[in-house]
């Protein structure tokens, strides 16, 4: 036995295993100090770093409109690994700052590049705080493909040059180049999460990835020496004890990674032929508030203030850039003089109000093309439109928009409508080249309407048609065969039976439009803004069975001011292999409408609620019996005193029997009203039971009034009522009125946000909706007569109006 032998088994001298613990714990890379091995490895592996960052920026680029997200990850990537080598030298706390001094000039040169290439005004500084308030959010939801703007550049150019400075400190100053290859992995697998199922496999750039991360690993170093064994130097036994240790942890480290692979090599392999997850579902879009998604109920108001100026527009062609779909001519005499400048398209209707529905992207300044009808020319069209007075977040432009400059916009493709999420301010300047189209007239006559799941969208119809819009829609549709000779009917029926006019009410729910249609033109019917007739004509004709939506816009003379009153409406039809096309139902100037009931004769209705006479009972005169002369004749029954005491008892029990029945009836009512449903429900129960206290109080409510005004006719009703009643004794009352009528302002208010935005309403909301119902209800039954309010808790009249209109009781 050697002396070695003899030092390791000789009891209590623990000096070997001391030196033993020491070897291992001991990192090769920092006995060796600096300076690690040849030059041409550093550089080796450097250039890997630098490859496999870059290769992220190409695989991240496959979602960008351009190149330019490429070039400058791939700049990031080189600047950041050559300030990591230039600082080898330097202490590694020192690395870190001057790195970052590096990053953010790059950023700033990229942010300044990005955003002279996407025309985004404003200075430097203020561009790069937008971009790192917002680049996270408006990466994962911009539109693809990505426009390479400033807030979608900054992210991805400081991600890799963070990787390049912790893969360069890793892999050269501490010598680790495998855990060096992390950073760069991780980047990569980010980039291609971020690109989701928007592009397709990334196999070429993966397949580089690997094969330049083997190159690094396969330069090889100089030369093992005897100073690079950690057990040199050792005693024979403690040597081969060390390497027995460094041998077993090498097993046990290939032995984890193969179960590692069994385990978890099935479930990748699984996934490969899998859609991978868009991370784009996971953010929120940006979102309009109602005005924007409804502008329909805007018409109105402009209308009644014609001479606001909106816009100013300059309309010109684009030299050389018209193009005609599948090689038509451009249509003969397409001038600049008839320009509609699109606001809004309105696809989704519920039957109380269109709305937008879109799901807006963040677009840069080229936005996705879409391949124009077959049977369509084309004519490129250049805007420069500067806001005045128009507000809300809608960005105007005339159909289709290709291209637009000067403003950060965002897109929803479905529907063509561009918002600007920053809002539209006075004195905003943009430019919006649009691709117009012109479908051919001598084609509609025989084009067909598309049908199926991608435009049931514009064939929905909701529930609760009332049935004259029904039987005028079959009338209309039985004697048309082709579908735009059905439009036609409809676009003509409207044209020719209806005046328009510019103080008519907003409102296209199935009432409203009930209403304008065959209401009495004596109270209001008949009448409309633009407003009526685009929704008449795009609810008949979905109900014949054709593709339509409402289009909110402009009528601008191609240059010069856009006032409210170039403000309107019109409807359009899908037609295959024309896109949509527009139709004009309004009546020609100094027409005067005929007589709808010279084409439609509908049954006559039932008067509204507000205007039936309550039921009274009848009194029948009946003749007096003449009595026989001489003594009344015994007949052996009850006597006429007990008969006539029987009779009364019984119709005061029958009396009675009746109110408790109303009174049970009346408080089910309102308890169903007020406390079942979801909060947007019991609003409406709420503001069911104001308006029936108004007709209990002898002051019923238009059915054609808004909300809002009849919130105002309730508080002056309460007012006067309170004032008759406590005049004699003012000062010896409460004021009582203050907070139901603040109640029934505030009533109002939540009826429009339940009616205009489904499901916004909150309990504590309906709740307070419930309050102020109830407080304004026992404040104006207060105000009655005593003798009215005892029978104000039995009327009949809610019972029979809540069952005319189809609500349970």
């Amino acid at each position: 036995m050697g002396p070695g032998a003899a030092m390791v088994s000789a009891p209590g001298d623990t000096a070997p295993a001391e030196a033993a613990q020491e070897v291992l714990a001991r990192d090769p890379s920092t006995t060796r100090g600096v300076n690690r091995g040849p030059f041409l490895t550093d550089v080796a592996v450097a250039v890997a770093l630098v490859g496999m960052v870059a290769l992220a920026g190409v695989a991240l680029g496959r979602v960008y409109a351009d190149g330019l997200i490429t070039g400058l990850v791939a700049g990031a990537a080189a600047g950041s690994v050559l300030v990591g080598v230039a600082c080898r030298r330097l202490p590694s706390w020192l690395v870190a700052p001057l790195s970052v001094l590096g990053l953010a000039a790059w950023a700033l040169w990229s942010l300044r590049l990005a955003a002279s290439r996407a025309d985004l005004p404003g200075p430097l500084v203020e561009v790069a705080a937008d971009a790192a308030r917002n680049g996270i959010p408006r990466l994962l939801t911009a539109m693809i493909p990505v426009e390479p703007t400033p807030d979608t550049v900054l992210v991805p150019v400081v991600a890799a040059w963070l990787t390049g400075l912790a893969a360069t400190e890793v892999a050269l100053r501490a010598g680790r180049v495998l855990l060096g290859y992390l950073p760069p992995a991780l980047l990569y697998a980010g980039a291609l999460y971020v690109v989701g199922p928007n592009a397709d496999p990334a196999v070429r750039p993966t397949l580089a990835f690997v094969a330049v991360a083997v190159l690094g690993l396969a330069v090889p170093g100089r030369a093992g020496t005897a100073a690079d064994d950690p057990a040199t130097g050792l005693p024979p036994a403690v040597r081969a004890a060390v390497r027995a240790r460094l041998a077993g942890a090498s097993a046990a480290g290939v032995a984890v990674v193969l179960a590692l692979a069994a385990l978890v090599g099935p479930a990748l392999a699984g996934q490969v032929g899998g859609r991978p997850v868009d991370p784009r579902r996971y953010v929120e879009p940006p979102r309009v508030d109602t005005l924007d998604e409804n502008p329909l109920i805007r018409i109105s108001g402009w209308a009644l203030n014609p001479d606001q100026k909106l816009l100013d527009v300059t309309t010109r062609p684009t030299p050389g850039a018209d193009a005609t779909a599948a090689g038509a001519e451009p249509a003969a005499g397409a001038g600049l003089d008839d320009v509609r400048i699109r606001l809004a398209v309105l696809s989704d209707y519920d039957g109380v109000t269109w709305r937008v529905g879109a799901n807006y992207r963040n677009a840069g300044r080229i936005l996705p093309a879409t391949a124009p009808a077959t049977g369509s020319t084309v004519e490129t069209l250049r805007q420069d439109i500067t806001v005045a007075d128009l507000t809300g977040r809608l960005l105007p432009a005339v159909a289709t928009p290709r291209e637009v400059t000067g403003a950060r916009v965002a897109y929803d493709p479905a529907t063509g409508t561009l918002i600007r999420p920053e809002g539209l301010t006075p004195g905003l300047r943009y430019t919006v080249t649009s691709a117009r189209e012109r479908p051919d007239a001598n084609l509609l006559a025989t084009a067909n309407v598309p049908a199926g799941d991608d435009v049931a969208r514009a064939l929905r119809v909701a529930d609760g048609v009332p049935d004259p819009l029904r039987r005028l829609a079959a009338q209309l549709a039985e004697s048309n065969g082709a579908p735009y000779a059905r439009a036609a009917a409809v676009e003509q029926f409207l044209a020719e039976h209806y005046r328009l006019v510019a103080d008519a009410p907003s409102g296209h729910a199935y009432p409203n439009l009930a209403f304008f249609l065959f209401g009495p033109r004596n109270a209001g019917g008949q009448r409309g803004t633009s407003e009526q007739f685009a929704a008449a004509f795009a609810v008949l004709g979905r109900l014949a069975g054709l593709p339509t939506r409402v289009v909110v816009g402009f009528q601008s003379p191609g240059t010069g001011p856009v006032r409210a009153g170039d403000a309107y409406a019109w409807p359009e039809v899908l037609f295959d292999g024309l896109g949509w096309v527009p139709f004009d139902p309004l009546p020609r100037p100094d027409t005067e409408p005929r007589p709808v009931e010279e084409d439609f004769r509908p049954p006559p209705e039932e008067p509204p609620p507000s205007e039936a006479p309550q039921p009274t009972p009848e009194q029948t005169l009946l003749p007096e019996a003449v009595a026989a002369p001489g003594p009344p004749a015994h007949t052996g029954g009850p006597s006429t005193a007990a008969l006539a005491g029987g009779g009364a008892g019984g119709t005061l029990l029958l009396v009675a029997a009746l109110l408790l029945t109303l009174l049970w009836l009346r408080r089910s009512l309102s308890r169903n009203r007020l406390h079942r449903g979801d909060p947007g429900e019991r609003v409406a129960g709420a503001w069911r039971e104001v308006t029936d206290a108004l007709r209990l109080a002898g002051h019923p409510v238009s059915g054609d009034l808004a909300a809002t005004e009849v919130a105002a006719r309730a508080r002056e009703i309460l007012t006067d009522a309170e004032t008759a009643r406590s005049a004699p004794s003012t000062a010896d009352r409460e004021p009582g009125g203050a907070p139901a009528q603040a109640g029934v302002r505030e009533l109002a208010g939540l009826l429009n946000q339940a009616a205009f935005a489904p499901g916004t309403v909150a309990e504590e909301q309906s709740a307070r909706a419930v309050t102020g119902a109830q407080a304004y209800v026992a404040a104006l039954r207060a105000a009655r007569p005593w003798w009215r309010r005892l029978l104000w808790s039995v009327h009949p009249g809610p019972l029979f109006r809540a069952r005319r209109s189809g609500r349970p009781t």
